[in-house]
């Protein structure tokens, strides 16, 4: 394996990274919810979207991050904006603020839940605080943000739009010490297909699942899980993360971001209920 692929600095979001597309609903009139905004994926997908023109809320704790990711947003030429709302998803007001602002910016057409966090521990040492925290963000605010903008979404002339949400390899088999993660994204990959079952085709619910991302979540993990399963951080990337993979790297954030993109847009209204699966065959293929 290339020295490249243990380079563990997220790459800088380029303009050239992002897929632009022509599409009747991205412009300006529409708005767009990104959680988890102020760094990672989430900050890939708030400045792709804006790169498509689109208004977009970007909600996350992370006050600071979100200015980041609107520095990033004028980097890149967006022709759309971003817009910070400081949320804390744990909390039912700020959710319901989230999505209220983007009804108030246009025409909410579009969420994008991928805020997430993680916890490395076997189930019998797993703290309940940490896993009422991780399910608190990681599936009970994406269904609380659907119960709140899919009316939003009705309420467009022709009811179209879609809510994406971030799963994961996870979300399709388990591995050690992330009970609490797996959990929530399978429950996530629930919550996508009852959107879609209630999305009468217009409103449609898809997820995407992507194995490891360049993110700041990811280094971390990676010292989590070699001081809990007492390896290296080379081992870590080498065996646990990219061991079952075909394709040896790992993605970056506007990758995925991409993904979001092509799913919101008209070339994917045939996506409803369903996961854009790219994982470079970690849950396909095995030794």
């Amino acid at each position: 394996m290339s020295s490249e692929a243990f380079d563990l600095t997220e790459p800088e979001l380029t303009a050239d990274d992002l897929l632009v597309l022509d599409d009747p609903h991205f412009g300006p009139e529409t708005t767009a919810v990104v959680t988890g905004a102020a760094s990672g994926i989430g900050q890939a997908t708030a400045v792709a979207l804006a790169a498509n023109g689109i208004s977009v809320i970007g909600a996350d704790i992370d006050e600071e991050g979100l200015e980041e990711t609107i520095d990033i947003a004028a980097d890149v030429d967006a022709s759309g904006t971003v817009h910070p709302v400081t949320t804390d998803l744990t909390d039912d007001a700020d959710v319901e603020t989230m999505v209220e602002a983007a009804a108030e910016h246009g025409e909410l057409r579009y969420v994008a839940n991928i805020a997430g966090m993680q916890h490395i521990a076997s189930i019998p040492e797993f703290p309940m605080e940490k896993y009422d925290l991780l399910l608190d963000v990681m599936l009970r605010a994406p269904f609380l943000t659907a119960k709140h903008a899919m009316p939003h979404i009705r309420e467009t002339d022709d009811g179209a739009g879609a809510i994406g949400n971030m799963s994961s390899v996870h979300g399709h088999y388990a591995t050690q010490d992330k009970p609490a993660y797996i959990t929530a994204k399978h429950g996530l990959e629930g919550l996508t297909r009852a959107i879609a079952a209630e999305g009468e085709g217009t409103l449609r619910g898809f997820s995407v699942s992507v194995g490891y991302v360049l993110t700041p979540l990811m280094v971390n993990q990676i010292e989590d899980t070699a001081e809990e399963r007492g390896i290296s951080k080379r081992e870590v990337v080498e065996d646990v993360m990219l061991g079952q993979a075909r394709t040896k790297e790992m993605m970056t954030p506007a990758e995925v971001a991409n993904l979001f993109v092509f799913g919101f847009s008209s070339h994917g209204k045939h996506l409803n209920g369903g996961d854009l699966l790219w994982d470079g065959g970690y849950t396909t293929t095995y030794e």
